[in-house]
């Protein structure tokens, strides 16, 4: 069992930056899969970025590429994702979510764990 806890949302202006957080309990933390993805009100929940449990895969939605940066601290049981130049389509809950695939995986339906999720809004 692994709880996730996200952190690290709140209000920014277009063109800022912000770092989310996810904590996640367990001792088997490091062999998960680890995913982000966001829901904008009235949409459909959609991937943002996912992350091996090695480090040696990372994959990122086409609409952040370039933008958001993933990674993860496994000693720390912590991923992070790093937003730069955010956009008010950025707006959204932000959720961290786990997969017992221990490669970076693109579907919500691969994800085992999720978290409570984030607020994320970005002014104009």
């Amino acid at each position: 069992q692994v709880q996730l806890a996200e952190s690290g949302g709140g209000l920014v202006q277009a063109g800022g930056s912000l770092r989310l957080s996810c904590a996640a309990s367990g001792r088997t933390f490091s062999t998960y899969g680890m995913g982000w993805f966001r829901q904008a009100p009235g949409k459909e929940r959609e991937f943002v970025a996912a992350i091996s449990w090695g480090f040696s895969t990372s994959y990122y939605a086409d609409s952040v590429k370039g933008r958001f940066t993933i990674s993860r601290d496994n000693p720390k049981n912590t991923m992070y994702l790093q937003m730069n130049k955010l956009k008010p389509e950025d707006t959204a809950v932000y959720y961290c979510a786990a997969s017992r695939q221990q490669t970076a995986q693109t579907t919500m339906r691969a994800y085992d764990y999720w978290g409570q999720g984030t607020q994320v809004t970005v002014s104009s």
